[in-house]
């Protein structure tokens, strides 16, 4: 990071834990936004933004937290919650649009405590590239919202599951962790692969289960996306889960 914040990324599991220190300001919270990146491509179940050491030099800069809680709304789906800013930071959080999106809690144990009970409920499953991946990526999403009540949202799940894993068998051919988690109001679906080629609308393929792919991914999802995860990236797509 820039010699002017530094960060440091421990966990109090399973919530990821990141303290910054330094100077805050429109230079450096682009290193901001890549460590918790970073930090967020480990799929903790919730991250905690320790503020205790950091000038907040701009207001705008502050603006990193709400992109970061946003992004990390989409993928992992985990909730963000900020602690400890100074008074100065304090005051123009509370009076920016940041903590309507962020959580701001006076000490790390207490944001800790937040940020897990915030959690959601998932399951995850490490899949080889073969053909059974899909198969067993229907099952862990039946799994799953049979043990939420969720039986109107199986059969599409599935369906899109089934086809962002038939992806990564097609075109990845690496291994891939699947999670399924369930963060109200949608059903969030995610698979990780080792492949950094960003998945694109054109890359996933029309195809597959009988021509059906990428239109009824479109069709069945509020939203999907691809973002770059650790050394591959993560594909994720969310369901209405009324």
């Amino acid at each position: 990071m820039s010699s002017r914040i530094t960060c440091e990324v421990g966990a109090t599991a399973p919530v990821a834990v990141v303290r910054l220190a330094g100077e805050l300001d429109l230079n450096t919270m682009r290193s901001v936004h890549h460590a918790l990146e970073e930090a967020l491509a480990g799929e903790p179940d919730a991250l905690v933004v320790d503020l205790d050491g950091v000038t907040v030099r701009d207001r705008l800069a502050l603006s990193v937290f709400a992109a970061t809680a946003r992004r990390a709304e989409e993928w992992p789906a985990v909730p963000v919650v900020l602690c400890a800013p100074r008074p100065t930071a304090a005051r123009w959080l509370a009076e920016s649009t940041t903590c309507r999106v962020v959580p701001v809690r006076p000490d790390c144990a207490e944001a800790t405590r937040a940020a897990g009970a915030a959690s959601a409920p998932r399951l995850r499953a490490r899949l080889e590239p073969v053909a059974e991946a899909c198969r067993r990526a229907r099952e862990l999403v039946v799994d799953a919202c049979a043990r939420w009540n969720l039986p109107e949202v199986a059969g599409p799940a599935s369906v899109v599951l089934s086809e962002l894993v038939g992806n990564v068998v097609r075109h990845a051919g690496t291994p891939m962790q699947v999670t399924v988690t369930l963060r109200r109001p949608y059903l969030h679906l995610a698979v990780v692969d080792g492949s950094q080629e960003a998945a694109q609308p054109a890359g996933l393929d029309l195809r597959a289960e009988g021509g059906r792919g990428l239109l009824l991914v479109r069709e069945l999802t509020q939203r999907w996306g691809s973002v770059p995860a650790g050394r591959g990236k993560a594909v994720w797509a969310m369901l209405p889960a009324a």
